[in-house]
């Protein structure tokens, strides 16, 4: 069983704690209870924002965990409960998500690209932008693992994001020169300071765990970005053309 359901309007989380609570502690401690039950694994997905975002290196699974949100607390909380109802598990803790689906930061920047010729980004927090398309990858990998062998060390919770690091401002230059190589829309970026809301300033994951454990290491971040903006620039003109 995966569990990729989630509240993750993480500021909005601030205002309606007991609904982030019932999808991201309840509803996760449902799911894994469920798993246990089937006598199945569970995979659940987890965050960054477990942790508070102001250590001076990347988080190893070991670390002390620390949210400074009512979103976190949520995600934190959920991987208490899956660890709890089912001991045949794998937690994935993940950061800066996105896809060619739904809202996220690349499809965001690209609409902005198309508007505005200079963009102000947040260049004090650091991760790794990290696809879904490979986080699906790497996770049917892991259920491959979770199945064909009962080794412990295959079991409880892994950091699983891309490979190397850069800042919003770095990856939003990142997906407009992509765009721009594809005659797509891009803008000159502003790096400015962050306000002061429940996000952590250090989203950096050491996936060193996952990858001797599992054997799955995700590609490099900008090999992904262009992917991704390959993909939606080929979308657009496909929709727009019909």
């Amino acid at each position: 069983m995966v569990n990729a359901a989630a509240y993750t309007a993480v500021d909005q989380a601030e205002s309606e704690p007991d609904l982030a609570d019932a999808v991201n502690w309840h509803g996760a401690g449902a799911a894994a209870a469920a798993a246990a039950r089937l006598s199945v694994p569970i995979i659940h997905l987890s965050t960054d924002y477990v942790f508070a975002g102001d250590l001076d290196r990347p988080y190893r699974e070991d670390d002390p965990t620390g949210p400074i949100g009512a979103y976190g607390r949520s995600k934190l909380l959920g991987e208490m409960a899956v660890a709890a109802a089912a001991p045949n598990h794998a937690i994935l803790r993940t950061a800066w998500i996105y896809s060619p689906f739904a809202t996220n930061f690349v499809k965001t920047m690209l609409r902005l690209a198309g508007t505005r010729d200079i963009l102000n980004v947040v260049a004090d927090q650091c991760g790794s932008p990290t696809s879904a398309m490979d986080i699906a990858d790497a996770i049917l990998s892991v259920c491959s693992n979770l199945l064909e062998r009962p080794n412990e060390s295959l079991r409880g919770v892994f950091h699983m994001a891309a490979t190397g690091y850069t800042t919003w401002a770095g990856f939003a230059e990142a997906i407009f020169a992509a765009s721009a190589a594809s005659g797509g829309p891009c803008a000159a970026v502003r790096p400015i300071f962050s306000s002061a809301y429940p996000t952590p300033a250090n989203s950096r994951l050491d996936c060193t765990k996952l990858r001797v454990m599992h054997g799955i290491a995700l590609p490099d971040w900008h090999q992904s970005t262009t992917t991704c903006v390959t993909r939606l620039l080929r979308e657009w003109r496909r929709e727009y053309n019909a």
